[in-house]
């Protein structure tokens, strides 16, 4: 499921770079800039996008966070931890969303066990 959701992502980024192509790349540029380590490693963005991810109650976004946060090296426990902050910080809301960082996190480190 998880996985369905970063390819669709990414197929609509696809989609944009055709349809709105400036807009996509000032964008994708930015991201770039952002991910770049500086005071703050990938990881530790990563973490934080996790939480921003529940906060914006956004499926894709959890989706592709998780799976590059763990990339990046966060651990499962990590990863939760950085969830738990955004729902302290948003009630139920997005308490319901920490739902998805575990179907994320069950889907991506199941392969890491294959």
């Amino acid at each position: 499921m998880m996985e369905e959701l970063v390819h669709e992502f990414f197929e609509s980024i696809k989609e944009w770079r055709k349809t709105s192509p400036k807009q996509i790349k000032a964008f994708l540029d930015f991201l770039q800039t952002v991910r770049e380590p500086g005071a703050l490693d990938v990881k530790t963005k990563e973490l934080i996008a996790v939480a921003a991810s529940v906060a914006a109650q956004c499926q894709w976004c959890i989706a592709l966070h998780v799976k590059e946060a763990l990339e990046a090296g966060a651990t499962p426990e990590e990863i939760r931890e950085a969830g738990w902050v955004a729902v302290l910080m948003g009630g139920g809301p997005c308490l319901a969303y920490m739902q998805l960082v575990e179907k994320a996190l069950k889907e991506y480190t199941s392969r890491e066990k294959e």
